[in-house]
């Protein structure tokens, strides 16, 4: 059984098969459904158009009932009356009697007396019935059809004239598009089954294709962009596969670049308090030195401290885990918070610390302490990069339809060519001053809360800024 069914496994042979499957149910339909269709509608309309040169002729033939016509006269007229609506007329006679309820029909006259077929006499009865010619009776049997049209004497049907005409040419009309049709029809099956089937061929070999890429990418293989050689679905999801492919290589030399990246920021700290540990077994160093080293080493404990925590809440960052409580913040009273966090710092790097706060709060949407991580990394990136004393600007506010915090500072600015790489991970213009993840991670959690960071720097004028959705008002306050 699996033996029989492996061929239509193949997507080349099921399509192969459907392209001729389709083609033979559209051939069925019109070989056995409409064709019939077509022979009913040329027999109505050739039975119409006999009804209508039966009707035409009926007057002539009543103006000579009941009158002493000899039978060579209505015979002369009824061969005329047939020559002019090509057709077979036979005029009969309907005799009536009081004893019988069934009248009786005698043929008067008939144009084509050579001709075995008798007529239809329950036609002829029910043409006895009318009370007009308004629709005379007609019927078809078999090859031929006719029309029966009363003819009135002193208010009875006296005569009826009976129109015959052979309908074979409409069948053969029929059975000659139906030969043909036929004959057509196996071409055409033919043709879709082998169009199918190279159609199906070249579709199924560009999905095998895609198929081994695949496989080749998810065994770790180095896979070539695949080509694109045309705009159908299948090319549109060949080019989604290549830019697929070229994310993840990003992806990929991203996380290699930050494991490298990660493993030197350790390496350094940690060869550097195993150097001071060593000199701190001297026991010769005098009080003053082992003093200095033991500053130095609670220095490079705070950076494996902070690059611990850096390294984590990226990890979390990236894992989709670290949750955000989205609230209604001030700014304005944020800003001044961390502000005086950094009291210490300010002091020790002698710079002048400005914050401008407006009077009236400035509510954003977004996770309070996040929001306060963010401006933590912005305050400490300007006092690490910054000669000391160089002033700087904390600002709060509202522009362009969002809430936003802005810390500026007077020193030498970023190069151009940096103004995007700041935000990238591990990524810093002095190694010595920070790990270089700070900016990214403010970023990352910026975005998380729909909101964005600029730089705007040149020399003597550099600029953080971030822009954080505007609270509604009916949000409700931050309790306290």
């Amino acid at each position: 059984m699996n033996l029989r069914l492996r061929p239509l496994r193949s997507l080349r042979n099921r399509l192969a098969l459907l392209f001729f499957a389709v083609t033979a149910v559209a051939l069925a339909t019109v070989v056995f459904v409409f064709l019939p269709q077509l022979e009913s509608q040329i027999v109505d309309q050739k039975l119409g158009e006999l009804r209508k040169s039966a009707l035409a002729a009926a007057p002539r033939l009543e103006r000579v009932v009941g009158t002493e016509v000899t039978a060579q006269g209505v015979t002369s007229l009824v061969r005329g009356i047939s020559d002019r609506a090509n057709a077979r007329v036979t005029l009969l006679g309907v005799q009536q009697s009081n004893t019988r309820a069934t009248p009786r029909y005698y043929v008067i006259s008939d144009s084509n007396q050579s001709s075995a077929v008798a007529p239809d006499w329950r036609l002829a009865a029910d043409a006895v019935r009318r009370t007009s010619r308004r629709a005379p009776p007609s019927v078809v049997r078999g090859a031929t059809g006719e029309v029966a049209v009363p003819l009135f004497f002193a208010g009875r049907v006296d005569w009826v004239a009976v129109f015959s005409r052979d309908f074979g040419d409409a069948r053969q009309a029929v059975d000659l598009v139906r030969g043909r049709l036929l004959a057509a029809s196996a071409v055409a099956l033919v043709v879709a089954l082998l169009g199918g089937w190279l159609v199906a061929r070249t579709i199924s070999r560009r999905v095998r294709a895609l198929e081994t890429a695949a496989r080749n990418l998810a065994a770790g293989k180095q896979v070539e962009p695949l080509p694109v050689d045309s705009q159908d679905e299948l090319g549109r999801l060949t080019r989604a596969f290549n830019e697929m492919q070229e994310q993840l290589a990003r992806v990929d030399r991203a996380r290699r670049e930050f494991i490298a990246n990660a493993s030197h920021e350790l390496r350094t700290p940690i060869f550097s308090l195993g150097g001071f540990v060593e000199l701190l077994q001297d026991e010769q160093l005098d009080q003053a030195t082992r003093d200095e080293f033991l500053t130095t080493m609670a220095e490079q404990v705070d950076r494996l401290q902070k690059l611990a925590v850096d390294l984590l809440d990226l990890s979390r960052l990236d894992a989709g885990s670290l949750e955000l409580n989205e609230e209604r913040v001030d700014l304005s009273d944020l800003a001044g918070a961390v502000a005086a966090e950094f009291k210490p710092a300010v002091v020790s790097h002698g710079t002048d610390l400005e914050v401008r706060l407006p009077d009236e709060p400035v509510w954003a949407l977004a996770d309070r302490e996040r929001a306060m991580q963010i401006m933590r990394i912005l305050l400490d990136n300007a006092l690490r990069h910054t000669p000391e004393g160089t002033p700087v600007t904390v600002i709060a506010g509202g522009d362009n339809g969002s809430a936003e915090l802005v810390v500026a500072d007077k020193g030498p600015g970023v190069a151009p060519a940096s103004h995007n790489q700041v935000f990238e991970r591990f990524y810093t213009a002095d190694a010595a001053r920070g790990s270089g993840l700070g900016l990214a991670i403010a970023k990352e959690l910026a975005e998380r809360m729909d909101g964005r960071i600029t730089l705007n720097s040149r020399p003597g004028r550099t600029v953080f800024k971030l822009a954080l959705p505007i609270a509604a008002d009916d949000l409700p306050d931050r309790p306290e």
